[in-house]
């Protein structure tokens, strides 16, 4: 007996099989409860098509796809952004009350903002 490896390409030029034999209809997906229970939304967004490419290509050499890059390169930024803005406010805050040499190592505070 043949041993395929399983991968995509396999997948793609049929090599582990296309006999209809052995094929079922798949059950409906919930695609409410699939994004409930992954946390995801759905969103249309209009992108360039270089900057896709590029996500695509940076994907492929990490070993993802580009939707899930996508994911991650927007949730650094979010991240990144909030911890930016609660450091302004805080040195803000500090300004106010004359305070300059208080300081949160661990930014417990802008933490319990943010969630």
């Amino acid at each position: 007996m043949k041993t395929v490896q399983d991968t995509e390409d396999a997948w793609v030029d049929g090599s582990l099989g296309r006999d209809e034999e052995y094929a079922t209809v798949a059950e409906p997906i919930d695609e409410k409860a699939l994004n409930n229970a992954t946390g995801l939304q759905m969103i249309s967004i209009r992108l360039q098509k270089s900057l896709i490419e590029d996500f695509k290509n940076i994907a492929e050499i990490n070993g993802i796809g580009y939707q899930p890059l996508i994911r991650q390169v927007l949730k650094r930024f979010a991240d990144a952004e909030k911890r930016r803005i609660l450091r302004e406010k805080s040195a803000d805050m500090r300004a106010l009350s004359g305070d300059d040499n208080h300081h949160d190592p661990d930014n417990s505070e802008g933490k319990k903002a943010f969630g």
